[in-house]
Order: C-alpha cells, then structure tokens, then sequence
C-alpha cells in the first residue's frame, strides 16, 4: 500500500479555496503557506519513504544551508 502524506504550513488560516484552473490551493486569506508531499509505501515487513530531497540539496544552494556539508 502507498500513501502520500502532504502536509499544508499556513501562516494565517487553514481555510483553502481551489482556483478555477482545478489544481491551484490557495488559503482563503492569501497568506504565505508551503506545502510538499512524501510518499511512502507500507509493506508486509518494513516502511519506506519513496521520496527523496537529494536532487535539491544537490543542485541548489541556500544560504542558510551549512557549507561543511
């Protein structure tokens, strides 16, 4: 069995509206919010988280992010 787990942060309300285009949400106050998505599969003896962050930690840098690494 897979799930996908997407968890939406808002700064303001956790009212969401859906736009006309069928695919934008968007909180009902247009406040900033961020929203992504993991997918993990439940199998007979174990968990596994399917995604993986790894091609943006590789190919974008943040300023925030720690250099050591």
């Amino acid at each position: 069995m897979v799930f996908a787990i997407e968890p939406m942060i808002n700064l303001g309300t956790k009212s969401v509206v859906q736009e006309m285009d069928g695919w934008t949400i968007r909180t009902s106050d247009r406040k900033p919010s961020a929203h992504f998505e993991h997918t993990v599969a439940i199998l007979n003896d174990r968990t596994e988280v399917l995604t993986t962050h790894e091609y943006i930690e590789l190919n974008y840098s943040y300023k925030w992010r720690n250099k050591s690494r």
